[in-house]
């Protein structure tokens, strides 16, 4: 049976090992076997620059390099906190990095790929940083400066958003459904995979034409979230412990 894995929003840092080894176990378990792994943005809590090869990094990278090398297609996506990974660290992990909004062909069914947090329509003052932050003269300023001063500008910024988040309604911080709708209608997909939001489910959705289904990966915490698409029974939402 031929399948392939999503996975998105697993925030890995040196703080939480345990999401590391997780993704590690997953990987292994999956290396040679799974036709291709997704992953749909926010892989790291921070990434400051391909050039940051810390020992962390460095055992992510080597995991990824060891699944790609079995065989095992790899794709990665940007997320809000990611945005700054490079060709480096495709070449490193021996991966691809896609472009927001791809399309793939799932065994005969259409998805639509993306991290999900240009949906999130609502919330404006994000959506003005986004901006900013996919912006690739601001991407080329921030990693001209040395190593120390974006660990230092990433902490802030971590700080800003914690606090942030911490006042807005859910509503904003969720996908706006109208949003949803366009994007699904103008890829001509009846299937939307997303993480982003920290809300794993699947959800209905009414299209031009006909009824479709966002399928939305969560983030990694005691458990961890991946969405299976096989050529047998379709798509599946699924977690699983991390110890």
């Amino acid at each position: 049976m031929s399948y392939s894995l999503f996975i998105s929003d697993l925030h890995l840092d040196p703080a939480r090992p345990e999401h590391l080894q997780a993704l590690e176990s997953l990987l292994d378990k999956h290396a040679g076997q799974a036709e291709r792994l997704y992953v749909l943005g926010d892989l790291f809590e921070t990434w400051i620059g391909d050039d940051d090869d810390s020992p962390f990094n460095l055992q992510a990278i080597a995991a990824f390099r060891r699944f790609a090398d079995s065989g095992s297609e790899l794709f990665f996506m940007h997320g809000n906190r990611d945005f700054l990974l490079g060709d480096g660290f495709a070449a490193a992990t021996g991966g691809q990095i896609l472009p927001e909004g791809t399309v793939v062909d799932l065994y005969g069914t259409p998805a639509l790929l993306m991290h999900g947090d240009s949906l999130c329509t609502l919330d404006t003052a994000y959506q003005q940083f986004r901006a900013m932050a996919r912006n690739p003269q601001w991407q080329q300023g921030m990693l001209a400066k040395p190593l120390e001063e974006r660990r230092m500008i990433a902490q802030g910024m971590r700080m800003q958003s914690q606090g942030n988040n911490a006042n807005k309604a859910e509503n904003i911080m969720d996908v706006t459904p109208e949003e949803v709708v366009r994007v699904m209608d103008e890829a001509g997909v009846q299937h939307l995979i997303h993480g982003h939001t920290h809300r794993p489910d699947v959800h209905d959705v009414e299209l031009a034409g006909g009824q479709g289904k966002r399928w939305v990966l969560g983030d990694w915490g005691k458990l961890g979230w991946q969405i299976v698409a096989d050529s047998d029974a379709g798509l599946r939402l699924e977690s699983f412990g991390v110890n």
